[in-house]
């Protein structure tokens, strides 16, 4: 950026095509499969994404693999404070000088963590309110759960995932789509389709479609057993799924008279398909299995 530039006056400058290859050729960094890297190349993509995600003033907020700034940069200009997550230590590093040099007047809102956000703790995070992040799209499903169950504070969100991951995490029971993702992602928060977006605002151009999609905390369903117990029933419930509930269940609970007994207790109709069934209907299976 030249030293002429308004960027000072005029707020935050966001990337374009050109400043993404500039700042990837300056790195040396091509972007890889094998971390599900597409880094966002068009302005109007990360605002329509940021004005979606329906933040408060000043809310604090979390994302996950901000690669070059893109996203970063347009929730800066926006007026949050952002706690970046970056697995690739060479994108890591050289974030805050590219925040630096596009938002200087934002610098000090911006933390970056340089980690695997697979594993990070919330001593590592703080305890930013939404995440808004365009996911890497091979580990999409497993960092969204994971930063709902060891994040209480986030409220809500909007992430960008491939599209078919976005149909099936917001498909509701019955549908084709739904499936474990869906069941899992609903114990934690209301979860829904929030739109396309095109390949073409990505470098490089990914061969599938993306989707946003966003979500909002909500209190699990009321049940004795714990999370891990009604997680353990929907992964059951799915293991086999062309066969009813029962059927399926009877490798989480091989005592088929007792399993009878936790269908008659909750009234759950075992003939169903597992597809069939909400989230209370799962956690109501757990919590009778807990207790008979």
């Amino acid at each position: 950026m030249s030293s002429s530039d308004s960027s000072t006056s005029a707020g935050p400058r966001l990337l374009g095509p050109a400043d993404v290859r500039s700042l990837a050729a300056a790195l040396g960094v091509r972007p890889t499969k094998q971390r599900g890297q597409n880094f966002v190349i068009d302005p109007n993509t990360v605002r329509r994404i940021v004005r979606a995600a329906d933040l408060s003033a000043g809310e604090t907020v979390l994302e996950v693999g901000p690669g070059l700034g893109s996203l970063t940069l347009a929730l800066l200009a926006a007026g949050h404070p952002v706690t970046a997550v970056e697995i690739d230590p060479l994108l890591a590093q050289a974030l805050p000088s590219t925040i630096a040099t596009y938002a200087p007047e934002q610098a000090s809102e911006l933390t970056v963590v340089e980690a695997d956000a697979m594993d990070v703790t919330p001593a590592e995070i703080g305890a930013p309110t939404a995440c808004v992040a365009n996911l890497p799209y091979n580990v999409a499903v497993p960092v969204l759960l994971h930063l709902l169950k060891v994040s209480d504070s986030l409220r809500h969100g909007l992430v960008m995932v491939q599209s078919e991951v976005a149909d099936r995490l917001a498909a509701p029971p019955g549908s084709r789509t739904y499936g474990v993702p869906s069941a899992k992602a609903a114990w934690y928060a209301e979860v829904r389709r929030a739109g396309p977006i095109g390949r073409n605002v990505f470098w490089p151009a990914p061969n599938v479609d993306s989707g946003l999609v966003a979500f909002e905390r909500r209190d699990p369903p009321q049940t004795p057993a714990s999370r891990e117990e009604v997680f353990a029933v929907i992964e059951a419930a799915f293991s086999q799924r062309r066969k009813t509930i029962r059927s399926a269940l009877t490798r989480w609970m091989p005592d088929r008279a007792r399993l009878d007994e936790v269908f008659a207790a909750t009234g759950i109709d075992p003939q169903l398909r597992g597809e069939m069934l909400g989230i209370t209907e799962f956690a109501a299976l757990a919590g009778a299995g807990r207790t008979q």
